[in-house]
């Protein structure tokens, strides 16, 4: 069992990583919490997997678990999931004290969690990732909500959980598909400020993905965790460093929504972050040859580097315009210097539909210096 601090002005919290399953939750949960009622929320797939260890577990704690189902996917993330799950935890009668469990990946936890929010006006959270994408990135640092058809994530809170609990077992059941895309997350992590972990993923990458390397999952969960931990600490409502992390999702954002659910998120991730890289070289941002570098990382990882052709780049602009990284007429972007060493910096719109454009090939820096000149002075 390793832990990480994720400490923040609202309070702090630990993070466990375990190399076993979901069985450890009720004594983890009792070192944290009085015995007392506790509702689980889960989604079909996962609850048929997990549900009743969680339920045995926290039992044998001394809990009174109650189970409360979600639709899965990412196409039920919206206002009427999050509306029926909040009627149903107040008609079960929550009160202030009772916390709520989101057992499942990253859909489950940002409905749960914003439910936890919101249902009189804050009950306590536990967060249980059951994908790797949710174990690095979604679980930590506090931010829920649902998407609308304007875009991805635009309604929500943040509410920071009180306890985070990694169990590495239950990735074992995921398809190989999904443990690729959760690694878009650590390799965004790696490249924004870890280089050890960014060695690591070069070095053990492949066998991580193939389930071959045990040790080495651990240690990219727990890298990544730290890192966003620290960011986190640092910038809790996302108000200055913290906007480094969505490094690779205004391009990855828009192209998810041109998808519409034909891409996971961590694919979008991963072309997003090379995009936008390819982009920052060609004005001179970044070291030359980092974009190739990362193409190479990602390749090795099952990543994918080529866009599916049938997505339409105008539309993945219109969808860009919505961000909600916009802020007086510019986008907040991070750029990639180096290997571990990034910034944000502020873009007008225009410069957003250059990235988009660098999904088919690196633009020519002199052209994209005069698109970008014209935008500014526009």
């Amino acid at each position: 069992m390793q832990s990480v601090d994720v400490n923040v002005p609202s309070g702090a919290y630990p993070l466990y990583i375990s190399a076993g399953g979901v069985g450890q939750l009720g004594p983890l949960l009792a070192r944290h919490r009085s015995p007392g009622r506790v509702f689980v929320v889960t989604n079909p797939v996962v609850g048929a997997l997990y549900l009743a260890d969680t339920l045995a577990s926290l039992e044998a704690a001394g809990f009174a678990p109650v189970a409360v189902e979600i639709p899965d996917g990412e196409r039920h993330k919206t206002l009427d999931t999050w509306r029926a799950l909040v009627e149903r935890l107040v008609a079960l009668r929550i009160d202030r004290s009772t916390p709520v469990v989101a057992l499942g990946g990253g859909v489950t936890g940002d409905i749960a969690g914003f439910a936890a929010a919101t249902a009189m006006r804050g009950v306590p959270l536990v967060q249980v990732p059951t994908t790797l994408l949710a174990m690095v990135d979604s679980a930590v640092g506090g931010k829920t909500g649902v998407n609308t058809a304007h875009g991805k994530n635009l309604v929500g809170a943040f509410h920071q959980p009180g306890l985070v609990f990694a169990p590495l077992a239950v990735l074992s059941t995921l398809p190989v598909a999904e443990v690729r895309a959760g690694m878009a997350e650590v390799v965004k992590h790696a490249i924004l400020g870890d280089t050890d972990l960014w060695s690591i993923l070069e070095a053990r990458g492949a066998a991580i993905v193939a389930g071959d390397d045990p040790s080495g999952m651990a240690a990219c969960v727990a890298h990544s965790a730290a890192l966003k931990a620290r960011i986190v600490s640092e910038d809790e409502r996302e108000t200055g460093v913290r906007a480094l992390l969505n490094y690779g999702h205004t391009v990855g954002h828009a192209i998810e929504a041109v998808a519409k659910g034909g891409m996971r998120h961590g694919e979008c991730v991963a072309l997003g972050m090379l995009a936008e890289l390819r982009h920052s070289e060609a004005v001179g941002r970044s070291t030359p040859g980092l974009a190739a570098r990362l193409q190479t990382l990602l390749e090795q990882l099952g990543l994918p580097c080529i866009t599916p052709s049938g997505l339409s780049r105008s539309e993945m602009v219109d969808a860009a315009a919505h961000d909600k990284k916009r802020i007086r007429g510019t986008v907040r972007v991070p750029v990639v210097h180096h290997i571990g060493a990034a910034a944000c910096i502020a873009v007008p719109p225009a410069e957003v539909a250059e990235m988009i454009s660098h999904l088919d090939a690196t633009v020519p820096r002199g052209e994209l210096d005069r698109t970008v000149a014209v935008s500014e002075n526009s």
